[in-house]
């Protein structure tokens, strides 16, 4: 990914930033901060969902990047499981791309805040990919 240009407004809002590494696709991270709690000493649902879409976003721009297609995504669908509550540290997310189709584009994206294998969230979504040029 190429740093916080491809990251949306609302993204940076949060305070979510991609961690460097190699990774073969873009980790977010999401630092607890006050304007991202909800009940005391929790991640907000809203915060959690805005990771995880953004995550399953800039998983899907960094492929095309790769591919060398142009994009303008509009999302199809979004469907959120919340599976823990997310404490007061640092939450985790990366996506990964199920179906790459030449319109369409179906990625599941997982959230964590200490072990991968333990997700606090999923979210799988659907999102259509219009050619600018067209």
């Amino acid at each position: 990914m190429s740093g916080a240009a491809e990251l949306s407004a609302y993204a940076l809002s949060l305070g979510i930033t991609a961690e460097p590494g190699e990774h073969d696709t873009p980790l977010l991270a999401l630092p607890f901060d006050p304007i991202v709690e909800g009940r005391p000493t929790v991640l907000h649902g809203g915060a959690t969902s805005g990771l995880l879409e953004s995550a399953g976003y800039a998983a899907l721009r960094d492929e095309l990047g790769r591919q060398g297609r142009p994009w303008r995504l509009k999302p199809i669908g979004i469907t959120v499981q919340f599976l823990s509550a997310a404490k007061n540290r640092t939450t985790y997310a990366r996506g990964r791309i199920t179906r790459l189709g030449r319109r369409n584009a179906n990625v599941e994206v997982t959230a964590w805040q200490d072990d991968p294998a333990c997700p606090v969230a999923t979210a799988v979504m659907n999102i259509l990919m219009v050619d600018p040029t067209e």
